[in-house]
Formats: structure tokens, sequence, C-alpha cells
């Protein structure tokens, strides 16, 4: 008979990680890192990004320290499991811009026996739960919040200040047109 050990992994578990925070917090710096390291270790790791990120490249996935990672661009969540058919680690980056079909997908991978490090937004500019982030929190085994510095006051920042007066939901930017802000400092431009 053969005994379980609690230290032992079965074959084909997989697993979903999420990286939430506000901008300029360090989400994507972290889900490189441990990209790298899942390379180092010699797994296969394919990486993706939403089609509407163009901020730093148009192939990469670029954090605002600028480390980097070559990355395949789609414009649907549905078209990771194709492509990722053979990666034993997938990256997301930006997962706020994907549809909700997204969190099928993701269940779908790690139901085949794969890590899914997913990295986005947990909240827009206004403050709300920014979909499909809450559900892929809701369904991960691992999640990690990272804070930003607030740029008024210097306490720890986990929202995002839109300093234009759009309304959209939706607008790419960087420094240019967001910052990091404290739950005290944070204000929605024009109310």
């Amino acid at each position: 008979m053969h005994e379980f050990m609690p230290h032992q992994t079965p074959n084909k578990t997989g697993w979903i990680e999420v990286i939430a925070g506000c901008m300029f917090s360090g989400k994507t710096e972290e889900l490189i890192r441990r990209l790298r390291r899942a390379q180092i270790a010699k797994q296969k790791v394919i990486v993706f990004k939403p089609k509407i990120d163009n901020r730093y490249a148009e192939r990469e996935i670029v954090s605002h320290s600028e480390l980097s990672m070559p990355s395949e661009v789609i414009e649907d969540a549905s078209e990771i499991l194709e492509l990722a058919k053979d990666a034993q680690v997938i990256g997301i980056d930006e997962a706020q811009f994907f549809k909700m079909n997204i969190i099928d997908v993701v269940n779908k991978l790690a139901d085949d026996g794969k890590r899914v490090i997913i990295a986005g937004l947990d909240q827009d500019y206004r403050g709300q739960p920014f979909e499909p982030m809450p559900q892929l929190l809701a369904i991960a085994e691992y999640i990690t919040k990272t804070l930003a510095i607030c740029v008024v006051c210097g306490n720890p920042a986990d929202r995002t200040q839109r300093k234009t007066p759009a309304k959209d939901r939706v607008i790419v930017g960087a420094s240019d047109i967001y910052e990091a802000r404290c739950r005290k400092c944070h204000t929605i431009y024009g109310e």
C-alpha cells in the first residue's frame, strides 16, 4: 500500500495565483519575477496581454520600472486555451481588460494541471471593483495584494487616481493620466 505524504504534490495539479492592486504597485514586476523563476526551473512559460494595452511595447509586458518579457497579444481570453496547450505556466497581465470569459478559461487551465498567474487592477479609477478581477480573486488559490505609495501623503496606496475629467471606465495610460493614492487622498475628478 502506497501512503500519500502531505508534502508530495500529485501530478497534474494546477492552480491560480492572482496579483492585484492599484497602478504603480508592482503587479507586472511581480508577475515577471514569478515567470522568470519558472523559466529558471526549466518550465515552459507563455505570457499573454490584451491587445488594448500598448502603452510601452506591442509584444511585451512591461512594468513601470521597465522590466519586460515577451508576450502574446490577444483580443479575447478564449485564445489562451489553444496558444497555451503546451505550457506549464501561463502568465496573464492586465486581466481587468478581458471579458468575463477569462474566468472559465483560467479554471480550465488550472483543471488541466497548469499554473496560471494573473495580474490586474482590482479597482477602477472610482475605487469600485474592476471586473473580472473580483471573480478571479474568488477562485484563486493564492492572492497577492500589492500597494503603491500615495503621491500626496506618502502612506500606502491602494487606489488609482485618474487625473483627467474623462468618465469612460477604461482609458489606457500611465503616469500621464494616473497616479497612486491612499484611501484618504483618493478623489474622483470633478466630484
